[in-house]
């Protein structure tokens, strides 16, 4: 199952009704699970915590800044901790069968969509990112709400990544994709902010303290804090950090008064502490009762699933060469989407960057418009099949017959005729690719070629069968037409791709 986490933080805390009812925007998103909410006065901020399948989540997110953004001010918000925005930062973490690209991706469609439709100027962070030097959370606030409002028109760096150069009362958002967060605070038994702010200087990775850990000093509650995230919790473990700010606090006569996790935590993290603390080296996951007891429950609930092949394979009616041919189709988007994948991120193909988001945003829809195609195939044939049950005892009821067979033969023959316009358009896009596309891949965009024609060629036939004896029927005749120009065209692709592959590899 796929499983995204979401860590939104707004810029209220203060205004339980705000916060409210930026959960239940949240929350009615179907398929959406809010986990977890913490609210700090001090700092005036809400993390929020959810979960869901990757389609739920990113409308969730998108609902969550759009009601920030029409009931916070940061005109008016003060707050210890640093924000540029109603929706300050947006991270999507992926959890489970889900990949930090498709989080990527989704950061990517929300930030636009965030920009279009609300306008406000969004920045990509951390995996995210568009640029190297706003990669870093920290980098793209610095000067927060106030100093980027008066600088976003002028100053290159503070140009966003999507949306206007102006910042309104509801500011920016940062959205991104990332590992794992801990949000970790150390409270110190003393009021003394600046001895919290020196400690924090030295745990940090930008001071030169631990690599994965992002901190900063601010009064909580009458105790200063050290304030931390901990990106990479295997790499800069909880324990280790806590004991080097005991440390460092001792040298100015603090010790620890108590720790906090904001949000939730890995409990692999918590294993980790545990065994440092308790020394207990051999201890393994597994031996958590709850988790012991979650593995069997999972295992008892899987089910052997058929797969499409098996379904094709039975010798029933349907699926058949229609569904095999959407099929193939979404092979030929899926590796057109792939090669795509395989190109960002490239400094040697920098040029083409955007063109090959463009082509995964096209290719993802185009590929699950196809996966739909599948079925739709399918249930269109069982049209023929309930006409062809009809009676034809009397001629009125023959001739309804005939009638109702040959409508829903043109029905049957509308569905694989969209699918193989579809697989035109995956073999454009695979074609686009093996141009493009990263060298080393070009034999997967080549395939995806192939095998999107495979799947123009199956719906040709499938257009042709259903519409076999109907040729003079002027329905019947525009189909075909439309079929045929289809298939014209697709042979133009093949010889433009045979004389791509021996200019650009040699093949």
């Amino acid at each position: 199952m796929k499983i995204i986490e979401c860590i939104p933080n707004f810029s209220e805390a203060r205004r339980p009704e705000v916060v409210e009812a930026i959960i239940d925007a949240v929350a009615q998103v179907p398929n959406v699970h809010v986990l977890d909410r913490h609210s700090d006065m001090d700092h005036n901020r809400t993390v929020l915590t959810f979960i869901g399948d990757p389609a739920g989540v990113e409308e969730a997110a998108y609902q969550g800044i759009a009601k920030a953004a029409e009931l916070i001010d940061l005109n008016h918000h003060q707050g210890e901790h640093p924000r540029l925005g109603a929706a300050d930062v947006v991270p999507f973490v992926p959890i489970s069968d889900v990949t930090m690209q498709e989080c990527v991706e989704i950061s990517r469609r929300l930030g636009k969509r965030v920009a279009d439709s609300l306008g406000i100027p969004v920045y990509l962070y951390e995996e995210a990112a568009i640029r190297s030097d706003r990669k870093n959370l920290e980098d793209i606030r610095r000067g927060e709400y106030e100093g980027i409002k008066d600088t976003i028109a002028s100053d290159p760096y503070r140009a966003p990544d999507f949306g206007p150069k102006v910042m309104g009362p509801a500011g920016g958002v940062v959205i991104g994709a990332r590992e794992p967060l801990i949000a970790y605070n150390i409270y110190l038994n003393t009021p003394d902010v600046s001895i919290a702010e020196k400690v924090a200087r030295r745990v940090r990775n930008s001071s030169g303290g631990f690599h994965f850990v992002k901190g900063m000093g601010v009064l909580v509650d009458g105790l200063a804090q050290v304030s931390m995230n901990l990106t990479n919790y295997r790499r800069s473990p909880m324990a280790q950090v806590t004991e080097f700010v005991r440390r460092e606090a001792q040298r100015y006569g603090v010790g620890i008064h108590h720790s906090e996790i904001v949000g939730l935590v890995p409990s692999r993290a918590i294993i980790n502490a545990g065994r440092y603390y308790l020394q207990l080296d051999g201890f393994d996951h597994d031996q958590l009762l709850e988790n012991r007891l979650f593995s069997e429950q999972q295992n008892q609930a899987a089910t052997p699933q058929v797969s499409f092949l098996d379904q094709v394979a039975e010798g029933t009616t349907a699926p058949g060469g229609g569904s095999a041919a959407a099929y193939a189709g979404a092979l030929g988007a899926a590796l057109a989407v792939m090669v795509a994948r395989l190109t960002t991120g490239k400094a040697k193909y920098k040029e083409v960057e955007e063109e090959c988001w463009q082509v995964i945003e096209e290719g993802e829809k185009l590929r699950q418009s196809l996966t739909e195609a599948i079925e739709l195939d399918a249930k269109s044939f069982e049209g023929i099949l309930i006409a062809r049950r009809l009676p034809r005892d009397t001629e009125d009821n023959l001739r309804i017959r005939e009638n109702a067979i040959m409508e829903a033969s043109f029905t049957a023959a509308a569905v694989p005729l969209h699918t193989a316009q579809m697989c035109l358009q995956a073999m454009k896009l695979a074609l686009r690719m093996a141009q493009i596309g990263n060298l080393s891949a070009i034999s997967d965009a080549a395939s995806g070629v192939f095998q999107a024609q495979a799947g123009l060629e199956s719906a040709f036939l499938n257009v042709e069968i259903n519409l076999l004896g109907y040729e003079n029927e002027s329905i019947a005749a525009g189909l075909l037409n439309q079929s045929r120009d289809l298939k014209q065209e697709s042979e133009g692709i093949i010889t433009e791709l045979k004389t791509l592959l021996k200019e650009r590899a040699g093949l």
